[in-house]
């Protein structure tokens, strides 16, 4: 019988609550990186002695920010977050409802293992990536970046007075290193899944 069959027994075992652990997390990264909103405000000091401001509003994918486009680094990593938020969602509903398929066959834990890995890599690279590009999002709305860019920075003097709270996009770049490191041990449960950790054992003496 190939049909479906609700057991939540996986959940209690560390390859079903691993990935229900994991669908959590790429909601928390996803989220506090993908829905961030910032404003800088910049004062500029007039020649005369007065002072004005100006509101430096950035925002994801910071394709508008003072500093020009940042955007890659970010839709990278929401997009990482995106794959693995809907990969773990389906692969709850096999474990929850077609655990006796997938137990029964080579291919459901040998793809759910590669598909893992893979992912492992990506939470990798993308963190590491947004990490830079968060520290460029820091430098282009800073009062440097902020000078260079706008145009009526070039000759008056300008200064950021009130930063916007980065601690949104702070939490982003753990949430993204903790990913790949729930990734990584939920690719070690998959792996004894596999016709490869069977085999490595049965044929041992």
């Amino acid at each position: 019988m190939t049909g479906f069959r609700l057991n939540f027994t996986p959940l209690k075992e560390p390859l079903g609550f691993v990935k229900l652990v994991e669908w959590l997390t790429a909601i928390f990264a996803f989220g506090s990186c993908g829905g961030f909103s910032g404003k800088n405000i910049v004062t500029v000091l007039c020649g005369d002695g007065s002072n004005q401001t100006l509101d430096a509003n950035f925002h994801y994918p910071f394709s508008d920010s003072p500093g020009g486009r940042l955007a890659s680094s970010a839709e990278f990593f929401v997009g990482v977050a995106t794959v693995c938020f809907l990969y773990s969602m389906l692969a709850l509903l096999v474990y929850l409802g077609y655990m006796h398929v997938y137990k029964d066959s080579d291919f459901g834990p040998m793809f759910d293992f590669l598909i893992t890995a893979s992912l492992v890599f990506l939470w990798l690279v993308c963190s590491s990536a947004w990490a830079k590009g968060l520290q460029n999002v820091k430098d282009a709305t800073g009062t440097e970046g902020i000078s260079s860019t706008l145009a009526v920075c070039s000759n008056l003097t300008c200064q950021v007075t009130e930063f916007a709270s980065l601690r949104t996009l702070n939490i982003s770049v753990v949430f993204g290193f903790l990913n790949m490191l729930v990734w990584a041990g939920n690719a070690w449960f998959v792996y004894k899944e596999t016709r490869w950790h069977s085999h490595r054992f049965s044929s041992q003496p």
